[in-house]
């Protein structure tokens, strides 16, 4: 297990995961959301490659339709 902060809270995950296990462990679509990783906005082409490391910040934020 890791420590991250996720969207402002500490929390403890698996370690090793990529972006998009995260993402799936979250119940959450990747085309739904944007994550920034440490600051910086993630493309959905690289979050199944970009693993989660001790200490790092994701922010991840849902689209919300409506009109």
């Amino acid at each position: 297990m890791i420590q991250v902060r996720l969207n402002g809270k500490d929390r403890e995950i698996e370690a090793d995961l990529t972006v998009m296990d995260l993402l799936e462990s979250l119940e959450l679509n990747p085309h739904m959301v944007v994550v920034e990783l440490n600051r910086e906005i993630l493309s959905r082409d690289v979050i199944a490659d970009v693993r989660v490391e001790e200490g790092d910040q994701v922010e991840v934020v849902h689209f919300v339709g409506g009109g």
